[in-house]
C-alpha cells in the first residue's frame, strides 16, 4: 500500500478523508498543493492555490479540502501540471480539462487569463479522446485514442513542436516525423517534449542545451526528431526530469541522458550526456523508471521489488543510484525529491492487494468470516478462533483445554467493559492499541489478568502520555494495584510534581485510606511536604 501521508500535505486530512482517497496528486513549486479523488468519484483540492492551480472559483489558499463540484463523477485517468502550476485532466471518456496559471495560453483556451476554475477544452479535439495528458513548465501535451499527440502553450524553444518559436494559443496536432505514426506515451521536461510509438521508437523536440533530447548535440530542434542512438531498442516507457530523460526497453534496460549536474543520470560522473547511455547494467530488470519535470531526481524499481534513487536527493548529489528501503517509487519522491511532489497521479487501485497483517485486521470484528463471538455488555464482537490460539496463550490453553466442537459459539465476559474487551481483542488482530488513558486502565488489568506482557507495557505507554492532573492519582492506584512498577514511578513522581494540584482533585481525596496514607509517607520522604 503505497501511504499518501508520507507527503506533508496529506497530514492535514483525518484519518477517515485519508482512507477514501482512491487517486492523489501533490504538486506546486514548493509541492504546497494537492488534488485527490476520492472512490466515490469526487474531486477534492487544498493548499496555498497559486495563481488559481486549485480551480476553486477564487484566489484563496486552503487547509480544509474543498470539493470541485464541476469534476464529480468524472472519472480521472491522467492528470499532469506545470510550474505556474497550471493543471490538465483526462477523464475516462475522453475529456480535458484545464485550470491554472496561463500566461502563454498553456491552457489551450486561446487566451492568456488564467483558469479560476476547471473548463473544458475542446478547441481542434472534437471527436477526439484524450488518454494521456502531459505538462512542462509552462506548455501542454495531450494524446488521443488514436495516437495523436496535441501540443500549445509557451515555445520559446520549440517544445510546442510546431516548427516556430511562436506560442501556441490553442492544441495543435504535432506532425512532421509523427505523422502516420501511433504514439504511445508522453513525456516533457521544462522546455522539451519527448513521445514513444507503440513500435518503441523515441522522438523529442524542444530545448535541447543539456542534451536531454538524446540526439548527440546540443541544439534546440523546433519539429519532432527520432532518437537513432535507441535504434534496435523497444522503448516501453519514457521518463523526463528537469533537463534530463530516461527510457525503459522491453527488456528491462534503462538508458539516460541530458543534464547531469546532480548525477541524476546515474553515471557515476557529473558530466552531461548527448546520447543515451545505459545506467544499472549489472542490476536485475528493471520494470519501472520515475522522474518528473520539476526535479532533478530519478528513481528505477526492479522486478524483484527493490527501489533505486539517484540525482539530486534532499539537496545531495547522489551520481550512482542508491538501494533504498521503499517498495515504491513514489515514496523517492516524497522524501528525497525538492520539491516533494508526486512524479505521477498516484493510483490506490492496486490496494486491492492486502498484506497479512492488513488481511488481518480488515477481518477483526466481520460476522461472514468469524466463527466466535463475544458477548460483552450486550454487545457482539466477532472473532476468529485459529487468531487468538495464535496470537494469545490464554485462548491456546482455553481453547485446548475446555473447548470442542459441540460447545457453545458465543463466550460470555463480565469482568470487562466492551470497549477495554474489544481493544484486547483488536490488539491480537494488529498490534496496537487506541484507547483514552482511563480506559487504559481497564485493558492493563486484562493485560496482567491474561500475562500479555507487551501489552501491558503498551498501556502504560498510554497512560504515561495522557497523564493530567485530575487523572494522574487514579493512574498512580491502578498502577499500584496492578503491579505496573515503572508505571507507578512514573505516576508517583507526576503527583509529586503537581502536589499543589493533585491534592485539589476529587480523585485525591477518593481514593483508599491507606493509600492515601502511603503516599504521604513516601512523598514525605521526598520531601514534598517540607514547606
Amino acid at each position: 500500500m503505497v501511504d499518501v501521508s508520507k507527503w506533508p500535505l496529506f497530514t492535514l486530512l483525518s484519518a477517515q478523508e485519508l482512507a477514501s482517497i482512491r487517486q492523489a496528486c501533490i504538486f506546486g513549486t514548493s509541492a504546497n498543493e494537492a488534488i485527490y479523488i476520492t472512490h466515490d468519484d469526487e474531486v477534492y483540492v487544498l493548499g496555498l492555490n497559486c495563481s488559481n492551480c486549485l480551480g476553486t472559483g477564487d484566489s484563496q489558499s486552503t487547509i480544509v479540502p474543498k470539493k470541485l463540484d464541476c469534476l464529480t463523477g468524472k472519472k480521472l485517468v491522467s492528470l499532469s501540471y506545470g510550474s505556474g502550476p497550471h493543471v490538465l485532466l483526462a477523464t475516462e471518456e475522453g475529456e480535458l480539462y484545464v485550470w491554472g496559471h496561463n500566461g502563454y495560453s498553456q491552457l489551450g483556451n486561446v487566451t492568456t487569463n488564467q483558469g479560476v476554475s476547471p473548463v473544458l477544452v475542446s478547441t481542434n479535439l472534437q471527436n477526439k479522446r484524450v488518454t494521456e495528458v502531459a505538462c512542462g513548465s509552462h506548455h501542454s501535451l495531450a494524446l488521443t485514442h488514436e495516437g495523436e499527440v496535441f501540443a500549445w502553450g509557451y515555445n520559446n524553444c520549440g517544445q510546442v513542436g510546431s516548427g516556430s518559436t511562436a506560442n501556441q494559443p490553442t492544441p495543435r496536432k504535432v506532425s512532421n516525423c509523427l505523422q502516420n505514426k501511433v504514439m504511445v506515451s508522453i513525456a516533457c521536461g521544462q522546455t522539451s517534449s519527448m513521445a514513444v510509438a507503440d513500435n518503441g521508437e523515441v522522438y523529442g523536440w524542444g530545448y535541447n542545451g543539456n542534451g536531454q533530447l538524446g540526439l548527440g548535440n546540443n541544439g534546440n530542434q523546433l519539429t519532432p526528431c527520432r532518437l537513432i542512438a535507441l535504434q534496435g531498442f523497444c522503448v516501453v516507457q519514457i521518463a523526463s526530469g528537469y533537463a534530463h530523460s530516461l527510457a525503459l526497453t522491453d527488456e528491462g534496460l534503462l538508458y539516460a541522458w541530458g543534464a547531469n549536474t546532480y548525477g541524476q543520470l546515474g553515471t557515476g560522473n557529473k558530466s552531461n550526456q548527448l546520447s543515451p547511455v545505459q545506467v544499472m547494467a549489472e542490476k536485475e530488470r528493471i520494470v519501472e523508471i520515475a522522474a518528473c519535470h520539476s526535479t532533478h531526481t530519478s528513481a528505477a524499481k526492479t522486478q524483484s521489488g527493490q527501489v533505486f534513487m539517484w540525482g539530486q536527493c534532499r539537496g545531495q548529489p547522489i551520481v550512482l543510484p542508491q538501494l533504498t528501503h521503499f517498495t515504491s517509487t513514489d515514496d523517492v519522491f516524497a522524501c528525497f525529491a525538492t520539491p516533494s511532489v508526486m512524479w505521477r497521479m498516484l493510483s490506490m487501485e492496486h490496494d486491492d492487494f492486502l498484506t497479512v497483517a492488513q488481511s488481518l485486521k480488515k477481518e477483526f470484528d466481520n460476522p461472514e468470516t468469524s466463527d466466535l463471538k463475544f458477548s460483552v455488555d450486550g454487545k457482539y464482537i466477532h472473532v476468529h478462533k485459529a487468531v487468538l490460539k495464535i496470537r494469545c496463550e490464554h485462548f491456546r490453553s482455553m481453547f485446548q483445554s475446555h473447548w470442542n466442537e459441540d460447545m457453545k459459539e458465543v463466550i460470555e465476559i463480565d469482568q470487562f467493559s466492551y470497549p477495554v474487551y474489544r481493544s484486547f481483542l483488536e490488539f491480537l488482530y494488529t498490534d496496537s492499541v487506541d484507547l483514552p488513558p482511563e480506559d487504559a486502565i481497564g485493558l492493563l488489568d486484562l493485560a496482567t489478568s491474561y500475562c500479555e506482557n507487551r501489552l501491558k507495557k503498551l498501556c502504560q505507554h498510554i497512560i504515561k502520555r495522557g497523564i493530567t492532573v485530575e487523572n494522574a492519582f487514579s493512574l498512580l492506584s491502578a498502577a499500584i494495584r496492578y503491579d505496573a512498577e515503572d508505571l507507578e514511578e512514573f505516576c508517583f513522581k507526576f503527583c509529586v510534581n503537581h502536589l499543589t494540584e493533585v491534592t485539589q482533585t476529587a480523585a485525591f481525596w477518593q481514593i483508599d485510606g491507606n493509600m492515601l496514607k502511603e503516599f504521604i509517607s513516601r512523598a514525605g520522604h521526598c520531601g514534598a511536604f517540607k514547606n
